[in-house]
């Protein structure tokens, strides 16, 4: 059973910052699954106070606070637009409504936790997060950091147009995925991320002449099976409760494919429009 011997709503990420160094002292977040740990906590620190919980948007990025929950992700219509449905497809599968309104970005982000989609659908779009001390770096960057008593302040996601998509699987429908996968196309290149294998997501790149076939929407069924294939070699996988490691290889090349055809797809309704 978790256990907290004091409560600190903080007023400044500063003071935050400072309770958080002791390793006894922890920031809560939404809470969601450090309860369900036998933790004990000197110190709970609440950063709910500070504004962090909002979704500003201007001409060039999205800035997406901490606490913003996963609902917030789940219905803001100005971001799923511009991701082509991603982010809200990454959100939707998790547990139920009463859990993504409780959620945060910020947890899911610090986590770093292998079964998370929240991880695996950011590192496929151009994000930064923000550190309080560790300042602006790659989301790709920071997924291979160790963890340190650093604040995440906000996710920082670029508007670069490109092409996304966002699989996964799930053996129940609420359950923790299996395997998920998003793949994007952008002028950084094209990349697929692959999370829940279990351990946590990686980035595969794409090789220039596949990136230029999906953008030129020439690439076929056959080509995108190909290169979901080659992809999935490149993609360690290990054995669970869930599923076993050559299942989770098999289901990469699948959902892999999946992703390509959806980019195409997407690419075909842009050049209709």
């Amino acid at each position: 059973m978790l256990k907290i011997k004091e409560y600190v709503r903080a007023e400044s990420l500063e003071q935050a910052y400072q309770l958080n160094q002791k390793k006894t002292n922890r920031i809560i977040g939404g809470m969601l699954w450090m309860k369900m740990s036998d933790a004990r906590i000197q110190t709970a620190i609440d950063l709910s106070a500070l504004g962090l919980d909002q979704i500003e948007e201007n001409e060039e990025e999205y800035r997406i606070g901490c606490m913003v929950t996963l609902r917030q992700l789940e219905l803001h219509e100005g971001l799923n637009e511009w991701s082509h449905g991603i982010v809200r497809e990454s959100v939707k599968p998790i547990v139920g409504v009463q859990f993504r309104n409780l959620a945060t970005v910020g947890g899911s982000i610090f986590g770093r936790f292998g079964f998370s989609d929240i991880l695996t659908c950011f590192l496929a779009l151009d994000t930064y997060v923000e550190l309080y001390k560790g300042g602006v770096i790659p989301l790709e960057e920071f997924a291979e950091m160790e963890k340190d008593n650093d604040i995440l302040v906000r996710l920082i996601v670029k508007k670069k147009p490109g092409l996304h998509a966002y699989l996964s699987h799930r053996n129940v429908k609420t359950d923790f995925p299996v395997l998920a996968v998003a793949v994007s196309a952008d002028d950084r290149g094209a990349r697929a991320v692959v999370g829940a294998r279990p351990s946590k997501a990686i980035c595969v790149p794409l090789k220039e002449e596949w990136k230029k076939a999906i953008e030129e929407g020439r690439c076929t069924e056959l080509e995108a099976e190909q290169m979901a294939k080659e992809l999935a070699e490149q993609i360690p996988t290990g054995s669970n409760m869930r599923a076993s490691a050559e299942y989770r290889s098999h289901l990469a090349g699948v959902l892999l494919k999946r992703a390509i055809l959806a980019l195409l797809e997407e690419r075909g309704r842009q050049n209709a429009d």
